[in-house]
């Protein structure tokens, strides 16, 4: 080797493994504080060891995978990463749930140019919330370096959430059908879906935004997991769906038999602000917003009209304002929203 030319190294090329190594260390501190059932060995090893808890009798596994799209520029533009994961548990854990799982295990992504310029302490603290928010273990992780993939201070995550259920339960849409209800769980806000038409409609990254805004606009994703749970072991819900991108009628459609519509009233949804807002502001049509944002609606399940008074004051009892929101009927397998 030359003695003129300066010797290289991993941190001179962008990736410090020490700090990298520290940095997992406090990670695995704030993962010990999700603790979830069976498991035999987390954070730590090449793998986490997982056995699944007792008393199922034909179980199955249920496994989901998701991010939190442009939420993260809203995030870095606020210099506000302390809720982001409770978002990326909610993403995944809600479709678990949606299934008939219970979820049980999660596992987190992080991506960035370098773990110095984000603050990714927060980032994993949020997940950690997110993860006792939902009763689940944190499990493992990748923290991932990779300068010239992304400029400094971006950064990406994905999660990945496990649960499980008894082979007979797991949703299936045959289970529903016409005369049915439909029972709306009210959404803490946009969720994680829908962001860049509302980053273009509100003119964030173009224009200074009041911290209010950013605020409402970060409100992290409610996760259903406990509440939906106990609903599950009281009354006879036949299918459920976890409104994300496509809004009610894409999620809905999911759940739907040949044979099936469902019929939405638009006068029994919750009015959000924010909605009314970033639709004033872009100029966009009602299709485009139901097709794209949630409509107040982060959860529905399907169940029969003689228990669907019950089931919404079983969550009134638990803080969430639960209502019936629309139908079941026979026809073509579409979801139709009716009214203003």
């Amino acid at each position: 080797m030359s003695a003129s030319k300066r010797e290289l190294d991993y941190r001179s090329a962008g990736v410090d493994i020490r700090a990298a190594d520290r940095l997992v260390n406090r990670f695995a501190r704030l993962a010990a504080a999700a603790r979830g059932p069976g498991v035999l060995s987390g954070i730590g090893p090449f793998a986490a060891v997982l056995r699944l808890p007792p008393g199922y009798r034909d179980p199955v596994l249920l496994a989901s995978t998701d991010g939190v799209g442009t939420k993260l520029l809203v995030a870095r533009q606020a210099g506000r990463h302390d809720t982001i994961g409770i978002d990326l548990v909610a993403m995944c854990v809600n479709d678990v749930l949606a299934c008939g799982g219970r979820p049980l295990w999660f596992l987190d992504y992080l991506a960035t140019a370098s773990l110095a310029a984000i603050d990714a302490e927060s980032i994993v603290r949020g997940i950690a919330r997110g993860c006792q928010q939902a009763g689940v273990a944190l499990v493992g992780g990748e923290t991932a370096e990779m300068p010239g993939m992304y400029r400094p201070g971006e950064y990406d995550l994905a999660g990945f959430a496990i649960g499980v259920a008894e082979r007979r339960t797991v949703a299936r849409p045959e289970r529903v059908r016409p005369g049915q209800v439909l029972v709306g769980l009210p959404a803490s806000g946009l969720h994680s879906n829908g962001y860049s038409l509302a980053r273009a409609a509100l003119g964030i990254g173009r224009r200074r935004v009041p911290a209010v805004l950013l605020d409402e606009l970060l409100e992290p994703t409610r996760i259903y997991v406990k509440p939906v749970l106990a609903a599950l072991a009281r009354y006879p819900v036949r299918a459920m769906a976890h409104i994300t991108g496509g809004g009610l009628p894409a999620n809905l459609a999911r759940i739907l038999p040949a044979g099936c519509s469902a019929t939405i009233d638009r006068a029994a949804l919750p009015k959000l602000p924010l909605l009314e807002r970033i639709q004033r502001d872009g100029n966009i049509s009602q299709r485009e917003m139901d097709r794209t944002f949630n409509s107040g609606i982060g959860f529905v399940l399907v169940t029969e009209r003689r228990s669907a008074d019950e089931l919404c004051r079983f969550f009134a009892r638990r803080r969430l304002k639960a209502r019936v929101i629309g139908s079941i009927g026979a026809g073509r397998r579409r979801v139709v929203m009716r009214g203003k």
